[in-house]
């Protein structure tokens, strides 16, 4: 329990708090505009990719918007019909929000290795209604650090967020972005990964303003709290 004070007090510690939360709301705002200045690389290699409407390429994906988010879902093939917990976390934050992001000319997708069908027996179990597509039959998970080979595992050696380290399964979580001209090119523009991914999270934000925040300290690791919401 923290400590109990006058409502005087109490007010005193939040404004030199607030002081505080100004200096990185800026400080976030300026790292802000640094991601969004970053250079593009032009992506040259063709993806082709299986959804509920049928086959689309990565250019398809836009849905007619300039901007492209993807979710990188972690859901192997191999792993039948248990998914990412984490990232089901996750995605509970992608519901109800596609309308506002399609107003400021961006989509939203979420991608996984998994085959469609798969992913649809899921989808609907969740009750999800983001649009969400399989990359079975192609190197778009690699390509972009999220899908490791089974080399890769039995090397114990991945390339993920940006350095190599030692991981033993097929898959880990990202999020890019992606930028479509009007020739209809699509330029990689952004991807983050690990701690990166916790801007994407809604539920994270709420519990980071609650006294005893995520409560995670003392878990095995950070995450072992989290159940698919029908699993609670």
């Amino acid at each position: 329990m923290n400590r109990v004070v006058s409502r005087e007090e109490w007010l005193g510690e939040r404004i030199a708090l607030l002081e505080k939360e100004k200096v990185f709301n800026k400080q976030r705002d300026a790292l802000a505009k640094e991601r969004q200045a970053l250079p593009w690389v032009k992506v040259d290699k063709s993806y082709v990719f299986e959804g509920r409407e049928g086959k689309e390429t990565l250019a398809d994906l836009f849905n007619g918007y300039s901007q492209l988010v993807v979710y990188h879902f972690m859901y192997h093939p191999s792993w039948g019909d248990q998914p990412c917990r984490s990232c089901s976390y996750w995605a509970d934050n992608f519901n109800g929000i596609g309308m506002h992001l399609n107003a400021r000319d961006v989509n939203l997708v979420a991608i996984s290795k998994a085959t469609l069908g798969q992913i649809e027996a899921y989808r609907l179990r969740m009750g999800w209604t983001f649009k969400w597509v399989s990359s079975h039959d192609n190197d778009f998970n690699a390509d972009f650090h999220v899908g490791f080979s089974e080399d890769d595992k039995a090397r114990n050696q991945i390339y993920y967020n940006y350095t190599t380290r030692p991981f033993g399964r097929e898959e880990l979580p990202g999020a890019s972005v992606f930028a479509r001209s009007e020739a209809n090119e699509v330029f990689h523009t952004y991807s983050t990964y690990a701690r990166g991914l916790d801007m994407l999270n809604g539920a994270y934000h709420f519990l980071d303003i609650v006294p005893r925040g995520r409560d995670e300290d003392g878990l095995n690791w950070k995450q072992e709290w989290i159940r698919r919401h029908d699993e609670y």
